[in-house]
Protein backbone atom coordinates (compact mmCIF):
# COMPACT_ATOMS: atom_id res chain seq x y z
CA UNK A 1 0.00 0.00 0.00
CA UNK A 2 1.15 3.76 -0.59
CA UNK A 3 1.02 6.21 2.16
CA UNK A 4 -1.90 7.25 3.73
CA UNK A 5 -1.52 10.37 3.38
CA UNK A 6 -1.03 10.16 -0.42
CA UNK A 7 -2.53 7.04 -1.52
CA UNK A 8 -1.85 6.28 -4.98
CA UNK A 9 -5.38 5.58 -6.53
CA UNK A 10 -6.38 7.40 -9.01
CA UNK A 11 -8.49 9.75 -6.74
CA UNK A 12 -7.69 13.57 -6.21
CA UNK A 13 -7.39 14.28 -2.29
CA UNK A 14 -10.66 14.30 0.02
CA UNK A 15 -10.36 17.85 0.25
CA UNK A 16 -9.09 18.75 -3.10
CA UNK A 17 -12.43 17.56 -4.46
CA UNK A 18 -14.83 19.84 -2.86
CA UNK A 19 -14.12 22.99 -5.36
CA UNK A 20 -16.53 21.61 -8.05
CA UNK A 21 -19.31 20.79 -5.33
CA UNK A 22 -18.48 23.68 -2.79
CA UNK A 23 -16.48 26.75 -1.91
CA UNK A 24 -13.45 26.65 -3.33
CA UNK A 25 -11.63 28.09 0.03
CA UNK A 26 -11.28 24.72 1.07
CA UNK A 27 -8.33 22.81 -0.31
CA UNK A 28 -5.26 19.89 1.02
CA UNK A 29 -2.01 20.08 1.03
CA UNK A 30 -2.01 15.91 -0.47
CA UNK A 31 0.07 15.50 -3.15
CA UNK A 32 2.05 18.13 -2.52
CA UNK A 33 5.87 18.64 -1.31
CA UNK A 34 5.81 17.78 2.18
CA UNK A 35 4.96 20.65 4.25
CA UNK A 36 4.33 20.74 8.75
CA UNK A 37 1.07 21.46 7.70
CA UNK A 38 0.63 18.40 5.78
CA UNK A 39 2.11 16.08 8.00
CA UNK A 40 -0.19 13.31 9.23
CA UNK A 41 0.37 13.87 13.07
CA UNK A 42 -1.83 12.06 14.55
CA UNK A 43 -4.26 14.03 17.29
CA UNK A 44 -5.05 12.92 20.34
CA UNK A 45 -8.82 13.76 20.44
CA UNK A 46 -9.31 11.59 17.78
CA UNK A 47 -9.52 8.48 20.47
CA UNK A 48 -11.49 8.80 23.68
CA UNK A 49 -8.86 6.71 25.79
CA UNK A 50 -6.67 9.98 25.20
CA UNK A 51 -8.64 11.85 28.26
CA UNK A 52 -6.98 8.59 30.75
CA UNK A 53 -3.78 10.37 29.69
CA UNK A 54 -2.39 12.70 32.01
CA UNK A 55 -3.19 15.68 31.19
CA UNK A 56 -0.20 17.91 29.87
CA UNK A 57 -1.38 21.43 31.81
CA UNK A 58 -1.01 19.84 35.24
CA UNK A 59 2.73 18.32 34.66
CA UNK A 60 1.73 14.97 35.85
CA UNK A 61 2.99 13.24 32.62
CA UNK A 62 6.47 11.23 32.41
CA UNK A 63 6.76 13.13 29.08
CA UNK A 64 4.58 14.55 25.74
CA UNK A 65 5.07 13.22 22.40
CA UNK A 66 3.78 13.76 18.37
CA UNK A 67 3.30 10.82 16.50
CA UNK A 68 3.39 10.95 12.36
CA UNK A 69 2.72 7.84 10.98
CA UNK A 70 2.93 6.59 7.39
CA UNK A 71 1.87 3.81 5.59
CA UNK A 72 -0.74 0.97 4.61
CA UNK A 73 -3.22 0.29 7.79
CA UNK A 74 -1.57 -2.92 9.12
CA UNK A 75 1.23 -0.18 10.09
CA UNK A 76 -1.25 1.94 11.48
CA UNK A 77 -2.31 -0.83 13.89
CA UNK A 78 1.54 -0.73 15.01
CA UNK A 79 0.93 3.27 15.50
CA UNK A 80 -1.93 2.33 17.76
CA UNK A 81 -0.05 -0.63 19.51
CA UNK A 82 2.94 1.63 20.40
CA UNK A 83 0.89 4.53 21.19
CA UNK A 84 -1.09 2.65 23.50
CA UNK A 85 1.84 1.32 25.65
CA UNK A 86 3.66 4.47 25.82
CA UNK A 87 0.01 5.56 26.81
CA UNK A 88 -0.17 3.02 29.33
CA UNK A 89 3.02 4.26 30.49
CA UNK A 90 2.22 7.89 31.59
CA UNK A 91 3.08 9.76 28.14
CA UNK A 92 0.93 11.66 27.04
CA UNK A 93 0.29 12.05 22.94
CA UNK A 94 -0.14 16.15 21.58
CA UNK A 95 -1.62 16.93 18.23
CA UNK A 96 1.05 19.38 17.57
CA UNK A 97 4.98 18.90 17.82
CA UNK A 98 5.38 22.17 19.05
CA UNK A 99 3.72 20.65 22.85
CA UNK A 100 6.19 17.36 22.33
CA UNK A 101 9.26 16.73 23.95
CA UNK A 102 9.48 14.02 21.47
CA UNK A 103 8.24 12.70 17.89
CA UNK A 104 7.77 9.19 16.92
CA UNK A 105 7.80 8.87 12.89
CA UNK A 106 6.59 4.98 11.69
CA UNK A 107 7.50 4.83 8.59
CA UNK A 108 6.88 3.04 5.27
CA UNK A 109 9.30 1.43 2.78
CA UNK A 110 7.40 0.19 0.64
CA UNK A 111 8.12 1.79 -2.45
CA UNK A 112 9.94 5.27 -3.86
CA UNK A 113 7.44 7.84 -3.47
CA UNK A 114 6.68 5.91 0.36
CA UNK A 115 10.17 6.10 0.93
CA UNK A 116 10.71 9.48 0.18
CA UNK A 117 7.33 10.41 2.43
CA UNK A 118 9.27 8.68 5.39
CA UNK A 119 12.82 10.26 4.83
CA UNK A 120 11.29 13.93 4.14
CA UNK A 121 9.30 13.57 7.42
CA UNK A 122 11.96 12.30 9.50
CA UNK A 123 14.71 15.33 7.78
CA UNK A 124 11.72 18.01 9.13
CA UNK A 125 11.73 16.39 12.31
CA UNK A 126 15.76 16.38 12.73
CA UNK A 127 15.28 20.26 12.25
CA UNK A 128 13.16 20.93 14.34
CA UNK A 129 15.47 19.10 17.00
CA UNK A 130 18.33 21.09 16.03
CA UNK A 131 16.44 24.72 15.95
CA UNK A 132 15.65 23.27 19.64
CA UNK A 133 11.70 23.00 19.72
CA UNK A 134 12.17 19.11 20.10
CA UNK A 135 14.61 17.44 22.13
CA UNK A 136 14.14 13.88 20.18
CA UNK A 137 13.46 11.73 16.89
CA UNK A 138 12.48 8.04 17.18
CA UNK A 139 11.88 6.39 13.86
CA UNK A 140 10.06 3.11 13.68
CA UNK A 141 8.68 1.04 11.12
CA UNK A 142 9.28 -0.53 8.00
CA UNK A 143 11.71 1.67 6.77
CA UNK A 144 13.57 1.65 9.85
CA UNK A 145 13.93 -2.46 9.11
CA UNK A 146 14.78 -2.14 5.98
CA UNK A 147 17.76 0.52 5.80
CA UNK A 148 18.45 0.12 9.34
CA UNK A 149 22.40 0.73 9.89
CA UNK A 150 21.95 3.03 6.48
CA UNK A 151 19.47 5.08 7.62
CA UNK A 152 21.86 5.93 11.11
CA UNK A 153 25.25 6.60 8.83
CA UNK A 154 23.03 8.92 6.46
CA UNK A 155 21.20 10.85 9.42
CA UNK A 156 23.23 10.66 12.29
CA UNK A 157 20.93 12.75 14.39
CA UNK A 158 18.24 10.29 14.99
CA UNK A 159 17.97 9.29 18.75
CA UNK A 160 16.73 5.78 18.27
CA UNK A 161 15.13 3.40 15.92
CA UNK A 162 13.23 0.53 16.44
CA UNK A 163 12.16 -1.75 13.58
CA UNK A 164 9.05 -4.00 12.87
CA UNK A 165 9.37 -6.60 15.51
CA UNK A 166 10.65 -4.41 18.61
CA UNK A 167 7.50 -2.26 18.46
CA UNK A 168 6.95 -3.65 22.08
CA UNK A 169 10.13 -2.62 23.63
CA UNK A 170 9.06 0.94 22.77
CA UNK A 171 8.17 2.33 26.19
CA UNK A 172 11.91 1.34 27.35
CA UNK A 173 13.50 3.32 24.49
CA UNK A 174 11.41 6.56 25.04
CA UNK A 175 12.32 6.18 28.91
CA UNK A 176 16.01 6.23 27.87
CA UNK A 177 15.96 9.19 25.73
CA UNK A 178 13.78 11.07 28.33
CA UNK A 179 16.75 9.98 30.57
CA UNK A 180 18.83 11.86 28.79
CA UNK A 181 20.74 8.66 27.35
CA UNK A 182 23.15 10.07 24.68
CA UNK A 183 23.92 6.72 22.70
CA UNK A 184 22.24 5.93 19.68
CA UNK A 185 19.50 3.35 20.14
CA UNK A 186 18.74 0.18 18.05
CA UNK A 187 16.01 -2.08 18.58
CA UNK A 188 16.17 -4.81 15.85
CA UNK A 189 14.63 -8.08 16.49
CA UNK A 190 14.04 -11.54 14.43
CA UNK A 191 10.53 -11.92 13.05
CA UNK A 192 8.30 -13.48 15.66
CA UNK A 193 7.39 -16.89 15.64
CA UNK A 194 3.73 -15.93 16.71
CA UNK A 195 2.09 -13.27 16.37
CA UNK A 196 2.42 -9.87 18.15
CA UNK A 197 -0.73 -8.91 20.17
CA UNK A 198 -2.86 -5.79 18.89
CA UNK A 199 -4.82 -5.77 22.09
CA UNK A 200 -3.22 -3.03 23.98
CA UNK A 201 -3.90 -0.37 21.53
CA UNK A 202 -4.70 3.60 21.26
CA UNK A 203 -6.82 3.85 18.61
CA UNK A 204 -6.12 6.64 16.08
CA UNK A 205 -8.92 6.23 13.25
CA UNK A 206 -12.57 8.13 14.22
CA UNK A 207 -13.69 6.19 17.12
CA UNK A 208 -16.63 4.63 14.91
CA UNK A 209 -14.00 2.37 12.81
CA UNK A 210 -10.82 0.62 12.96
CA UNK A 211 -8.61 -1.97 11.32
CA UNK A 212 -8.07 -5.48 12.25
CA UNK A 213 -4.94 -7.52 11.96
CA UNK A 214 -5.44 -10.83 11.57
CA UNK A 215 -1.83 -12.55 10.47
CA UNK A 216 1.56 -10.53 9.75
CA UNK A 217 4.25 -11.05 6.89
CA UNK A 218 3.96 -12.98 3.43
CA UNK A 219 5.19 -16.51 2.11
CA UNK A 220 4.34 -14.74 -1.42
CA UNK A 221 7.33 -14.64 -3.38
CA UNK A 222 5.97 -11.86 -5.63
CA UNK A 223 8.84 -10.70 -7.79
CA UNK A 224 8.64 -7.22 -7.48
CA UNK A 225 7.80 -6.94 -3.09
CA UNK A 226 9.98 -6.24 -0.54
CA UNK A 227 7.43 -6.68 2.06
CA UNK A 228 8.41 -10.54 3.26
CA UNK A 229 12.09 -9.07 3.76
CA UNK A 230 10.58 -5.98 6.40
CA UNK A 231 8.12 -8.26 7.82
CA UNK A 232 9.14 -11.97 7.85
CA UNK A 233 6.98 -14.67 7.06
CA UNK A 234 3.13 -15.43 6.92
CA UNK A 235 1.76 -16.23 11.08
CA UNK A 236 -1.85 -15.85 11.48
CA UNK A 237 -3.30 -14.70 15.02
CA UNK A 238 -5.02 -18.07 16.57
CA UNK A 239 -9.12 -17.56 15.61
CA UNK A 240 -9.75 -17.01 19.46
CA UNK A 241 -7.39 -14.21 19.35
CA UNK A 242 -8.70 -11.99 16.05
CA UNK A 243 -12.31 -12.89 18.23
CA UNK A 244 -11.37 -11.14 21.21
CA UNK A 245 -9.76 -7.92 19.78
CA UNK A 246 -12.90 -7.32 17.41
CA UNK A 247 -15.25 -7.81 20.16
CA UNK A 248 -13.17 -5.22 22.14
CA UNK A 249 -13.46 -2.98 19.34
CA UNK A 250 -17.09 -3.49 19.15
CA UNK A 251 -17.55 -2.78 22.94
CA UNK A 252 -15.23 0.45 22.12
CA UNK A 253 -18.01 1.81 19.92
CA UNK A 254 -16.60 0.97 16.60
CA UNK A 255 -19.09 -0.26 14.38
CA UNK A 256 -17.08 -0.89 10.90
CA UNK A 257 -13.99 -3.07 11.45
CA UNK A 258 -11.73 -3.39 8.61
CA UNK A 259 -10.24 -6.59 8.24
CA UNK A 260 -6.63 -6.41 6.78
CA UNK A 261 -3.33 -8.68 6.42
CA UNK A 262 -0.55 -9.22 3.77
CA UNK A 263 -2.45 -11.78 2.37
CA UNK A 264 -5.90 -12.34 3.84
CA UNK A 265 -6.97 -15.44 2.09
CA UNK A 266 -3.97 -17.24 3.11
CA UNK A 267 -4.86 -16.41 6.76
CA UNK A 268 -4.63 -19.83 8.76
CA UNK A 269 -2.65 -22.19 6.99
CA UNK A 270 0.67 -21.62 9.58
CA UNK A 271 -1.46 -22.82 12.10
CA UNK A 272 -4.27 -25.23 10.74
CA UNK A 273 -2.38 -27.10 7.95
CA UNK A 274 -5.04 -24.80 5.63
CA UNK A 275 -6.59 -21.66 5.32
CA UNK A 276 -9.64 -20.73 7.57
CA UNK A 277 -10.55 -17.65 6.69
CA UNK A 278 -14.06 -18.89 6.26
CA UNK A 279 -14.31 -20.16 9.85
CA UNK A 280 -12.82 -16.82 10.91
CA UNK A 281 -15.00 -14.92 9.17
CA UNK A 282 -18.01 -16.64 9.99
CA UNK A 283 -17.42 -16.10 13.73
CA UNK A 284 -16.95 -12.11 13.10
CA UNK A 285 -20.56 -11.75 11.28
CA UNK A 286 -21.60 -12.98 14.38
CA UNK A 287 -20.18 -10.24 16.64
CA UNK A 288 -23.56 -8.04 17.11
CA UNK A 289 -22.15 -4.89 18.52
CA UNK A 290 -20.47 -4.35 14.84
CA UNK A 291 -22.35 -3.17 12.13
CA UNK A 292 -20.12 -3.73 9.36
CA UNK A 293 -17.11 -5.81 8.21
CA UNK A 294 -15.02 -4.86 5.48
CA UNK A 295 -12.49 -6.86 3.01
CA UNK A 296 -9.04 -5.72 2.21
CA UNK A 297 -6.14 -7.72 1.00
CA UNK A 298 -7.26 -10.76 -0.33
CA UNK A 299 -5.06 -12.73 -2.74
CA UNK A 300 -6.87 -14.31 -5.71
CA UNK A 301 -6.00 -17.76 -4.24
CA UNK A 302 -8.15 -20.20 -1.73
CA UNK A 303 -11.26 -18.71 -2.34
CA UNK A 304 -13.66 -21.30 -2.57
CA UNK A 305 -17.25 -22.06 -2.54
CA UNK A 306 -18.01 -22.10 0.86
CA UNK A 307 -15.84 -18.76 1.67
CA UNK A 308 -17.55 -16.98 -1.12
CA UNK A 309 -21.39 -18.88 0.25
CA UNK A 310 -20.00 -17.38 3.86
CA UNK A 311 -19.34 -13.72 1.88
CA UNK A 312 -23.03 -13.91 0.09
CA UNK A 313 -24.69 -15.05 3.11
CA UNK A 314 -23.34 -12.84 6.11
CA UNK A 315 -25.20 -10.33 7.94
CA UNK A 316 -22.11 -7.96 9.03
CA UNK A 317 -19.78 -8.44 5.72
CA UNK A 318 -19.85 -5.81 3.90
CA UNK A 319 -20.31 -6.69 -0.39
CA UNK A 320 -16.86 -5.07 -0.59
CA UNK A 321 -13.72 -7.22 -1.82
CA UNK A 322 -10.18 -5.31 -2.24
CA UNK A 323 -8.61 -7.76 -4.46
CA UNK A 324 -4.86 -6.64 -5.49
CA UNK A 325 -4.16 -8.45 -9.08
CA UNK A 326 -0.96 -6.44 -10.58
CA UNK A 327 -1.60 -7.19 -14.31
CA UNK A 328 -3.35 -9.46 -16.62
CA UNK A 329 -0.92 -10.41 -19.27
CA UNK A 330 0.18 -14.18 -18.32
CA UNK A 331 3.34 -13.24 -19.70
CA UNK A 332 3.84 -10.07 -17.09
CA UNK A 333 1.88 -12.37 -14.10
CA UNK A 334 4.32 -15.02 -14.67
CA UNK A 335 7.32 -12.58 -14.58
CA UNK A 336 5.55 -11.02 -11.11
CA UNK A 337 5.43 -14.71 -9.86
CA UNK A 338 2.07 -14.32 -9.27
CA UNK A 339 0.87 -17.72 -10.03
CA UNK A 340 -2.21 -17.03 -11.56
CA UNK A 341 -3.23 -16.00 -14.92
CA UNK A 342 -5.54 -14.21 -16.39
CA UNK A 343 -8.22 -16.56 -17.16
CA UNK A 344 -8.08 -17.62 -13.86
CA UNK A 345 -8.37 -14.10 -12.12
CA UNK A 346 -11.61 -13.86 -14.42
CA UNK A 347 -12.90 -16.68 -13.33
CA UNK A 348 -12.68 -16.12 -9.32
CA UNK A 349 -14.14 -12.62 -10.33
CA UNK A 350 -16.97 -13.97 -12.36
CA UNK A 351 -17.80 -16.38 -9.61
CA UNK A 352 -17.56 -13.54 -6.84
CA UNK A 353 -19.56 -10.94 -9.02
CA UNK A 354 -22.93 -13.90 -9.77
CA UNK A 355 -23.34 -15.34 -6.08
CA UNK A 356 -22.08 -11.92 -4.07
CA UNK A 357 -25.43 -9.46 -4.49
CA UNK A 358 -24.14 -6.01 -5.59
CA UNK A 359 -20.25 -6.81 -5.15
CA UNK A 360 -18.10 -3.89 -5.41
CA UNK A 361 -14.67 -4.76 -6.50
CA UNK A 362 -11.28 -2.83 -5.83
CA UNK A 363 -7.90 -3.65 -7.24
CA UNK A 364 -4.82 -1.94 -7.92
CA UNK A 365 -1.82 -2.29 -11.16
CA UNK A 366 1.16 -1.90 -11.97
CA UNK A 367 2.19 -0.20 -14.78
CA UNK A 368 5.87 -0.31 -16.27
CA UNK A 369 6.67 -3.55 -14.80
CA UNK A 370 10.41 -4.97 -16.90
CA UNK A 371 9.71 -6.76 -20.04
CA UNK A 372 6.01 -4.91 -20.36
CA UNK A 373 5.42 -5.13 -24.21
CA UNK A 374 2.29 -2.61 -25.70
CA UNK A 375 0.63 -6.23 -26.23
CA UNK A 376 0.80 -6.91 -22.96
CA UNK A 377 -0.22 -3.66 -21.48
CA UNK A 378 -3.04 -3.56 -24.60
CA UNK A 379 -4.31 -6.89 -22.81
CA UNK A 380 -4.23 -4.70 -19.15
CA UNK A 381 -6.44 -2.37 -20.82
CA UNK A 382 -8.65 -4.67 -22.36
CA UNK A 383 -9.48 -6.99 -18.73
CA UNK A 384 -9.72 -3.05 -17.49
CA UNK A 385 -12.46 -2.84 -19.54
CA UNK A 386 -13.96 -5.75 -19.52
CA UNK A 387 -14.33 -6.44 -15.66
CA UNK A 388 -14.89 -2.74 -14.80
CA UNK A 389 -13.59 -2.70 -11.24
CA UNK A 390 -15.79 0.22 -9.11
CA UNK A 391 -12.12 0.74 -7.54
CA UNK A 392 -8.71 0.76 -9.12
CA UNK A 393 -5.62 2.35 -8.45
CA UNK A 394 -2.72 1.84 -10.62
CA UNK A 395 0.91 2.06 -9.44
CA UNK A 396 4.30 2.60 -11.75
CA UNK A 397 6.54 -0.04 -11.37
CA UNK A 398 9.18 1.13 -8.09
CA UNK A 399 12.68 -0.92 -8.27
CA UNK A 400 12.82 -2.46 -4.84
CA UNK A 401 16.82 -3.36 -3.92
CA UNK A 402 17.36 -7.15 -3.65
CA UNK A 403 14.40 -8.44 -5.11
CA UNK A 404 14.37 -10.31 -8.41
CA UNK A 405 12.62 -7.93 -10.65
CA UNK A 406 15.54 -5.39 -10.02
CA UNK A 407 17.30 -7.99 -11.87
CA UNK A 408 15.12 -8.27 -14.59
CA UNK A 409 16.22 -7.05 -18.06
CA UNK A 410 14.09 -5.24 -20.57
CA UNK A 411 13.48 -2.08 -18.25
CA UNK A 412 10.34 0.32 -18.93
CA UNK A 413 11.59 4.06 -19.33
CA UNK A 414 9.99 5.94 -16.36
CA UNK A 415 8.46 8.35 -19.55
CA UNK A 416 6.45 5.39 -20.62
CA UNK A 417 5.26 3.54 -17.37
CA UNK A 418 4.15 7.16 -16.81
CA UNK A 419 2.06 7.45 -19.89
CA UNK A 420 0.56 3.73 -19.48
CA UNK A 421 -0.29 4.81 -15.50
CA UNK A 422 -2.37 7.68 -17.18
CA UNK A 423 -3.78 5.48 -20.05
CA UNK A 424 -4.73 3.39 -17.61
CA UNK A 425 -6.63 5.49 -15.00
CA UNK A 426 -8.48 7.26 -17.97
CA UNK A 427 -10.17 4.33 -18.67
CA UNK A 428 -10.39 3.55 -15.07
CA UNK A 429 -11.99 6.95 -14.61
CA UNK A 430 -14.81 6.62 -17.52
CA UNK A 431 -15.82 3.59 -15.62
CA UNK A 432 -15.85 5.01 -12.17
CA UNK A 433 -17.76 8.03 -13.22
CA UNK A 434 -20.71 5.21 -15.22
CA UNK A 435 -20.47 3.79 -11.89
CA UNK A 436 -21.18 6.78 -9.34
CA UNK A 437 -23.41 8.11 -12.27
CA UNK A 438 -25.55 4.85 -11.85
CA UNK A 439 -25.86 5.53 -7.84
CA UNK A 440 -27.69 8.76 -8.76
CA UNK A 441 -31.42 8.37 -7.26
CA UNK A 442 -30.38 5.19 -5.14
CA UNK A 443 -30.94 4.94 -1.28
CA UNK A 444 -28.13 3.82 0.86
CA UNK A 445 -27.26 3.71 3.98
CA UNK A 446 -24.18 5.95 4.91
CA UNK A 447 -21.67 6.02 7.81
CA UNK A 448 -21.09 9.62 8.75
CA UNK A 449 -17.18 10.03 9.26
CA UNK A 450 -16.94 13.38 9.83
CA UNK A 451 -18.20 16.90 9.43
CA UNK A 452 -16.76 18.89 6.53
CA UNK A 453 -14.45 21.59 7.65
CA UNK A 454 -15.43 25.00 7.43
CA UNK A 455 -18.80 24.13 5.57
CA UNK A 456 -21.48 23.69 8.57
CA UNK A 457 -24.04 21.66 7.88
CA UNK A 458 -22.21 19.14 5.55
CA UNK A 459 -20.92 15.71 6.43
CA UNK A 460 -18.58 13.26 4.76
CA UNK A 461 -19.56 9.73 4.55
CA UNK A 462 -19.36 6.82 2.92
CA UNK A 463 -21.56 3.56 1.59
CA UNK A 464 -20.74 -0.22 2.09
CA UNK A 465 -19.11 0.00 -1.23
CA UNK A 466 -16.23 3.16 -0.40
CA UNK A 467 -13.37 2.02 2.02
CA UNK A 468 -11.73 4.31 4.78
CA UNK A 469 -9.29 6.72 3.49
CA UNK A 470 -8.67 4.87 -0.34
CA UNK A 471 -11.99 5.14 -2.06
CA UNK A 472 -14.53 7.89 -3.46
CA UNK A 473 -16.46 9.40 -0.49
CA UNK A 474 -20.36 10.93 0.38
CA UNK A 475 -21.51 14.60 0.99
CA UNK A 476 -24.65 14.63 2.99
CA UNK A 477 -26.19 17.50 3.82
CA UNK A 478 -29.84 18.58 5.00
CA UNK A 479 -29.39 17.68 8.59
CA UNK A 480 -32.40 18.80 11.02
CA UNK A 481 -29.89 19.10 13.67
CA UNK A 482 -26.21 17.88 14.03
CA UNK A 483 -25.62 13.96 13.91
CA UNK A 484 -23.30 12.44 16.27
CA UNK A 485 -19.94 10.95 14.13
CA UNK A 486 -20.29 7.22 13.39
CA UNK A 487 -23.75 7.66 12.79
CA UNK A 488 -25.35 5.45 10.01
CA UNK A 489 -28.26 7.26 7.88
CA UNK A 490 -30.25 5.98 4.96
CA UNK A 491 -29.80 8.83 2.56
CA UNK A 492 -30.86 9.44 -1.19
CA UNK A 493 -27.99 9.76 -3.69
CA UNK A 494 -28.94 12.88 -5.12
CA UNK A 495 -25.76 13.59 -7.57
CA UNK A 496 -22.50 11.99 -8.68
CA UNK A 497 -19.41 14.31 -8.41
CA UNK A 498 -16.94 12.44 -10.42
CA UNK A 499 -15.47 9.35 -7.80
CA UNK A 500 -17.71 11.07 -5.31
CA UNK A 501 -21.90 11.40 -4.07
CA UNK A 502 -23.71 13.86 -2.92
CA UNK A 503 -27.05 12.78 -0.92
CA UNK A 504 -29.45 13.80 1.20
CA UNK A 505 -30.92 12.02 4.41
CA UNK A 506 -34.55 10.19 4.76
Amino acid sequence: MASRRNVISGHRSTLDRLGSIFTPSVRSHTGSPLKPSSLPIISDTATPSSAAAPDQADGTARGRYAVISLGCPKNLVDTEQMLGRLDEDGYRMVDSVDGADFVVVNTCGFIDSARDESLGAIDEMLDLKRQGKIRGVVVTGCLAERQQGKLLESRPEIDAMVGVFGRNEIVGVVDRLQAGVEEQQQVFRPAAIRPLSDAVRTPVTPRHFAYLKISEGCDRLCTFCAIPKMRGKHYSKPIEQVIDEAKRLGDSGVREVVVVAQDTTYYGKDLYGKPRLNDLLTELDRIESLDWIRLMYFYPMYIDDALIDTLAGAKRIVPYIDMPLQHASDAMLKRMARKTTRSSQEAILSRLRERIDGLAMRTTMITGFPGETDEDFAELVDFVQQQRFEHLGVFTYSVEEDTPAARLPNRVSTEVMQRRNDQLMEVQQEIAFEWTSSRVGSVERVLLDAPLPDQPGVWIGRSRWEAPDIDGIIYVSGFESDPEVGTMVDCEIVAADGYDLVAAPL
